[in-house]
């Protein structure tokens, strides 16, 4: 890449980024929340970021199917038990990010309990627990960690992302947070979920908005992910992107 290019490249996402802190500001009039406003933000996006984060990864459930597990505790006929499970895991992970959002630290303590809790319906003996056999990611031609490496690794990932974290725009670190988290993929299964959940607890921490990406999105999102192997630029604008329509979608909320 020359100059010209990575000069472009900071031009186009600092672009991304006066917009997202722009409409931050807008979002921070309304601040601060009453406990009520945030406890119906927080149920609100429960269901959308369930649906979304685990239909990227093949779950069968709809959008309506997914708020009547989760929120009235009924199942639905028809479907796999494990995309039942995955749905009240998930939503219970997503709650307790909300435990942590006023830390602005992650500990290595937090990643496992968050997949704990996605995946203790699943398989109680993996829930938490690193993995400990080689895995392949279908359709990339990059490999993840070795087992052996990957708890020196996660120490040294958030290690690297807690000294590192005031040198990026929130943003921009949520999403290298994401990145690199799921370059070492940790656990069996379940890594696409916790490293989303992770984004957005950053991001939460930073008191911006949630980064949703629709399924309509995941081949975007895929090949973003995949090219950042070798430049990030894409996938931190992608994003970028996302946080910017959920900024949009909380004003359209206060607005109503």
């Amino acid at each position: 890449m020359d100059l010209n290019d990575f000069i472009g490249e900071k031009s186009s996402l600092d672009k991304l980024f006066y917009k997202i802190d722009d409409l931050k500001n807008e979002i921070d009039q309304y601040r601060p929340f009453s406990k009520d406003l945030l406890e119906e933000l927080k149920k609100y996006y429960r269901v959308g970021l369930t649906y979304t984060s685990n239909s990227l990864e093949g779950n069968s459930l709809t959008m309506s199917e997914t708020k009547v597990i989760i929120e009235d505790g009924l199942t639905v006929g028809g479907k796999p038990l494990k995309d039942v499970y995955e749905a009240i895991g998930h939503s219970d992970a997503y709650n307790y990010i909300f435990e942590l959002i006023n830390n602005r630290e992650i500990k290595e303590d937090d990643v496992k309990t968050l997949h704990r809790l996605f995946y203790k319906h699943i398989d109680i003996n993996e829930a938490s627990k690193y993995r400990n056999k080689k895995v392949f990611i279908s359709g990339s031609q990059y490999k993840v960690a070795n087992p052996e490496d990957i708890p020196e690794m996660m120490t040294g990932l958030l290690e690297k992302m807690d000294s590192t974290r005031d040198k990026y725009h929130p943003v921009e670190f949520a999403a290298r947070l994401h990145k690199e988290f799921i370059f070492i993929h940790p656990f069996i299964d379940g890594n696409g979920r916790v490293a989303r959940l992770l984004m957005n607890l950053a991001l939460l921490q930073d008191k911006y908005t949630l980064a949703i990406i629709p399924p309509i999105l995941r081949h975007d999102y895929i090949q973003t992910l995949e090219k950042a192997h070798k430049n990030d630029k894409d996938f931190i604008a992608f994003i970028a992107e996302r946080v910017i329509e959920t900024q949009k979608d909380y004003l359209r909320l206060f607005n109503n």
